[in-house]
């Protein structure tokens, strides 16, 4: 007690001492102050304190980092730096980053699996029979191949390595196995000669990347599913291994009244369905002029708006191939015009086409009507993975050959696009016909635009015609076959006439509407740049499109190359960092194959989605009206 005591009197001494004005020197006059104020005094006293409080408190700053520093050193055994530790920490920042990014990738990668399950499930197989699959029917062995056909010895004997590096050079994709080697000309195919000469009346010279290796595949007896860009050949594919089944069938055994046919191809429109006709009937016509001894073979063509009763009389008479849509195919199959018992080969051209045009109940309607294995070939110019998927699982051990990305545009074709207003198409629309010559295809979005640009067209006294859904068979034939015969420049259609069809040397196609799914604008522009040659497609967008279908477009056309007009460069989605990437195998969508969005938020899956809703909601509502009489059942429904 008398310590403390003693300390308080000597710290009240200590500020007496500092506010006792200092003693002066009558002498010393430098630095003479007369009178230092309590305010100021005060504030050196708080001055001086602060200085004090600072400086330990650096002190004890210093202390803790100088622990911190010499724990680390200790705990890790090696000389180390803040610097360090900074570095330190962010690297665990970047693992943090990279952890959320790879649970963001798992997340969408899950959900999408989700995705295509429900998918999966609403798409009931249409490829595998009902008969079959309520029989437990599964065909594991590969159908023989047609003739005895074989490669040459030295493609039999071709190594692995130099099969691959063919394929590399050619940029061919195959996945399967005991995929045969890809033959570079059709002499070293072992066709009949007529088939060759028919090739060079054609001016074909040598084959194409998918010729190169499906028409081997297919001569092998071998299930195919083959995806290359429009105008690639595809019809020669499956058109030439069907001729020579038939040419088999008919040897061994002559084909009497009602017989056949042994072959089928199914086309989703009625000018694609046409268009192979012809070429089925000019390569066997070749057939017979150079083969004396082979008999002809017959084709029928079954479309919709043509005679019912000239279809079934040609049928009665016995058929080799059959080359059809599915509407009038199942409807001639129903009413007993013909039977497939004895087909053996069956192609689906446009496969991909079929499905999304609701041609589902069709087509496995028209399986049912087959009586053992098949040959099973599926061919487009884009087939999304869901297609892949469920056809694999119908195929028997199917080898799939890719010739570029499947849904990928032709980089033959020059792909421009303008933002033309609404109002301002039709003016703009005859500055873009003198572009090149022609002839020019001009598609738009329904019919009335079609008869709206035809009409404008014929007053400005441009030699046009026009073809879509709402004119009858006639008129359609004839349209086309004055476009192709060039006594006509310029022929404007719907979607109708993007699907696989061939014109000779078109210079220009004109999308009047950007098409709201991207494969339709595949399809529309691969009908210029076919066979080798260039062609230019010129696309008019403005405000009216969705962002998805814009942002599909930016991508492809920066996969292929081409020049990204700046109001596209604007566009960006919140996902797009996720859309370029490949998650789970994956680029993009794998409903519809659009690089600018993922399957989450498809605007194709949501349309579907819908269509099936409101058609499941319409036989609900059927079906309670035919049954709850008037009790009121719909109402409830």
């Amino acid at each position: 007690m008398a310590a403390a005591e003693s300390k308080y009197k000597r710290r009240l001494a200590e500020i007496a001492e500092d506010d006792k004005p200092p003693e002066l020197d009558p002498d010393e006059d430098n630095n003479y102050q007369d009178y230092v104020s309590i305010k100021t005094r005060k504030a050196m006293r708080k001055e001086k304190l602060t200085s004090v409080r600072q400086r330990e408190r650096k002190e004890e700053v210093e202390k803790v980092i100088h622990e911190t520093i010499q724990a680390e050193k200790k705990r890790r055994g090696v000389a180390n730096s803040l610097l360090a530790v900074s570095q330190k920490l962010r690297q665990e920042e970047e693992l943090n980053r990279e952890s959320r990014e790879e649970a963001e990738v798992e997340a969408i990668q899950k959900e999408e699996e989700n995705i295509l399950d429900q998918v999966q499930m609403q798409m009931s197989t249409p490829l595998m029979s009902v008969r079959e699959r309520a029989k437990g029917i599964v065909y594991t062995e590969r159908m023989p191949s047609i003739g005895g056909w074989r490669p040459l010895k030295k493609y039999r004997d071709m190594p692995e390595e130099e099969r691959a590096a063919i394929r590399e050079k050619f940029f061919i994709e195959t996945n399967g196995e005991d995929i045969p080697a890809p033959i570079k000309k059709f002499e070293e195919m072992r066709l009949p000669r007529g088939l060759l000469e028919g090739l060079k009346l054609k001016g074909i010279q040598r084959p194409t990347q998918i010729q190169m290796q499906g028409i081997p595949a297919a001569l092998m007896g071998r299930d195919l599913i083959g995806i290359a860009f429009t105008g690639s050949g595809k019809t020669l594919v499956f058109g030439i291994p069907m001729i020579l089944c038939s040419l088999e069938q008919e040897i061994r055994s002559r084909v009497q009244s009602s017989e056949g046919p042994y072959g089928l191809i199914i086309a989703p429109s009625r000018e694609l369905a046409h268009q192979t006709y012809e070429v089925i009937e000019f390569y066997t016509d070749q057939l017979v002029e150079h083969h004396k001894e082979f008999p002809k073979l017959r084709t029928v063509l079954t479309i919709g708006g043509l005679s019912t009763g000239t279809q079934a009389g040609a049928l009665r008479r016995g058929v080799h191939m059959v080359v059809a849509t599915p509407g009038r195919l199942n409807d001639l199959l129903n009413k007993k015009k013909f039977s497939m018992a004895q087909c053996q080969y069956l192609c689906m051209d446009e496969a991909d086409r079929m499905v999304d045009l609701g041609f589902e109940e069709e087509i496995r309607n028209t399986l049912d009507c087959f009586r053992g294995q098949r040959q099973t070939l599926l061919f487009s110019a884009t087939m999304p993975k869901k297609i892949q998927d469920f056809a694999k699982t119908a195929l028997v051990d199917p080898i799939v050959i890719n010739v570029g990305r499947a849904g990928a545009a032709n980089l033959d074709v020059i792909q421009e696009v303008e933002y033309v207003k609404q109002e301002a198409k039709l003016v703009y629309l005859l500055k873009c016909l003198q572009k090149t010559p022609p002839p020019v295809l001009i598609f738009c979005e329904n019919k009335s635009d079609v008869d709206d640009v035809h009409e404008y067209l014929l007053l400005k006294g441009v030699e046009v015609v026009a073809i879509h859904g709402g004119l009858d068979q006639e008129e359609r034939h004839e349209a086309i076959k004055s476009f192709k015969e060039g006594t006509k420049d310029v022929l404007i259609g719907t979607d109708v006439a993007s699907k696989g069809l061939d014109f000779p040397a078109i210079q220009h196609v004109i999308n009047f509407d950007m098409p709201k799914e991207i494969e339709n604008y595949v399809h529309r522009i691969g009908r210029t740049g076919r066979c080798g040659r260039t062609g230019v497609a010129t696309t008019f967008v403005n405000k009216n499109q969705e962002e998805t279908i814009l942002l599909d477009l930016k991508a492809l056309l920066l996969e292929a190359g081409q020049n990204v007009p700046p109001f596209l460069m604007q566009l960006d989605s919140v996902a797009d960092v996720h859309n370029v990437q490949e998650i789970g195998g994956v680029k993009g969508c794998a409903y519809c194959g659009g690089l600018g969005h993922r399957i989450a938020n498809c605007p194709k899956l949501e349309n579907t989605r819908q269509k099936t809703a409101s058609g499941q909601k319409d036989y609900i509502l059927t079906t309670g009206g035919r049954f709850g009489g008037t009790e009121g059942y719909a109402g409830d429904w």
